[in-house]
């Protein structure tokens, strides 16, 4: 095969593999729930990160509202203070009382939480930045597999952008997909799954990217050893065969 073959599929191997980065990276800008550590139990408390990317050209998001839905009857829900952000937490009378998991008969619960940017704050215009709001937050029921947060997220020219849309039984996702973050069985050892988790993101990452950095240096550096004793041996085994062959092509009774 010729070197222009070659060339050539390594250039259209790159040109999918871009597009393909390309395509992730729109589908996965939206607001979504995610969980560090301990996947939160039915019946428990647990931590939630909003990651809120933002996505205006000439716009940054000045403001991030996330709403509970009453019928999960979350009682207690705390804000992890960020700086140059202002957190409130409504509470509103519900419908019709709730019982949760404890056996405590609800009449109020949380209904929604929202961020607010201070004067000379925002998550930057462009696509290069995001923030993640979390919540520590429970008692979560035990009659539902997943929690979904509709979102809305307000840029500073005005536009409101709703992230409410479920996603449907088939797993296709929507076009503005709510979050949602699924709950473990409760699995009896009376703590909930992940309490107060305060995992960071960027430290699990670096520490992922250190390990994974080490281990492919030290495949490397072994990958090296071994293709130099791979040499070592297939020279020896050459000289050998030529020693062999010069000693049986000499005639016979020679010095």
């Amino acid at each position: 095969m010729s070197k222009h073959v070659f060339e050539r599929a390594g250039f259209l191997a790159a040109a999918i593999g871009a597009a393909g980065l390309l395509s992730a990276g729109v589908a996965s800008a939206h607001v979504t729930a995610n969980v560090y550590g301990p996947q939160p139990e039915k019946g428990g408390y647990g931590s939630i990160f909003f990651r809120v990317p933002n996505e205006e050209k000439d716009a940054g998001t000045v403001k991030v509202e996330v709403a509970l839905k009453p019928e999960y009857a979350l009682s207690s829900v705390r804000t992890k203070p960020i700086p140059g952000w202002k957190a409130e937490v409504v509470k509103s009378k519900l419908p019709a009382p709730v019982t949760t998991a404890s056996g405590t008969q609800l009449t109020e619960a949380v209904t929604s939480v929202s961020w607010t940017a201070e004067a000379g704050t925002k998550i930057a215009a462009g696509s290069a930045e995001f923030q993640e709001f979390q919540i520590s937050a429970g008692q979560f029921p035990t009659n539902v597999d997943a929690l979904e947060f509709p979102a809305t997220q307000t840029y500073e020219n005005g536009k409101v952008v709703e992230w409410n849309q479920p996603t449907p039984a088939s797993g296709e996702e929507p076009e503005h997909p709510a979050p949602s973050v699924k709950l473990a069985e409760k699995s009896g050892d009376g703590h909930g799954g992940g309490h107060g988790s305060d995992a960071k993101p960027s430290e699990e990452s670096h520490a992922s990217s250190s390990s994974s950095d080490n281990t492919a240096r030290w495949l490397g550096g072994a990958g090296l050893v071994v293709g130099a004793l791979g040499l070592g041996v297939g020279a020896g085994a050459t000289l050998r065969a030529r020693r062999a062959t010069a000693s049986t092509s000499k005639p016979e009774g020679s010095e």
